[in-house]
């Protein structure tokens, strides 16, 4: 178990012949908002999908008192699957969570769709949208799950100003409601709205 962080230990990860992280260590408190910063191709990503479980390291430890039912992602490539509707994306993370009824999923997937300002094209293919929208799904698909843990990758890459603070607003807002929010950006204006920043270069 983690007491108040997140501890990522002797992280040792190589891919591609390429090593990645060699000896890492950090620290990520909990109930916070924590950006790591660095140019493409330091390990953002990588390190994001560490603590989220997605990957493990060839050596070293992650240690997280989160569930994976108990986070949300905001993959840098979205992860959204392309024959299904924006809503039945949003749809598909919360079926995965016990105890919630169908009307309860269809609710809440309606309403993290309106929080993105998506409703309009909420019954939409998602391979129909355009890159932002497709960002501004997969936000609300993160969030809509209410997760105690928020990770999200370079999650205003395809915004423009008008849609990045307000979706920042929207991330931000589940790390003031007590969520530990981990995010990867090279966005200095993004960075500076986190509680703690890392750089990884």
């Amino acid at each position: 178990m983690s007491d108040g962080a997140i501890r990522l230990t002797g992280i040792r990860f190589a891919r591609g012949g390429r090593t990645i992280f060699d000896g890492f260590d950090v620290s990520i408190p909990l109930g916070r908002s924590t950006a790591f910063v660095a140019p493409s191709g330091a390990g953002k990503s990588t390190l994001l999908a560490l603590i989220a479980g997605l990957v493990e390291p060839d050596r070293g430890t992650v240690s997280t008192p989160f569930a994976p039912a108990e986070t949300g992602l905001v993959l840098q490539g979205y992860g959204l699957a392309g024959l299904l509707t924006a809503a039945e994306n949003v749809e598909v993370a919360l079926q995965a969570r016990r105890g919630l009824r169908r009307a309860e999923i269809r609710r809440r997937a309606e309403e993290a769709l309106e929080q993105v300002r998506l409703t309009a094209v909420a019954d939409h293919l998602v391979e129909e949208l355009s890159g932002g929208q497709q960002q501004r799904v997969a936000v609300a698909r993160a969030l809509a799950v209410r997760p105690r843990l928020l990770i999200a990758d370079e999650f205003t890459a395809e915004l423009d100003r008008g849609n990045r603070d307000e979706i920042a607003d929207l991330v931000f807002g589940a790390a003031a409601g007590g969520a530990t929010v981990v995010i990867a950006t090279h966005d200095r204006r993004i960075a500076e709205r986190c509680d703690v920043v890392i750089p990884l270069a």
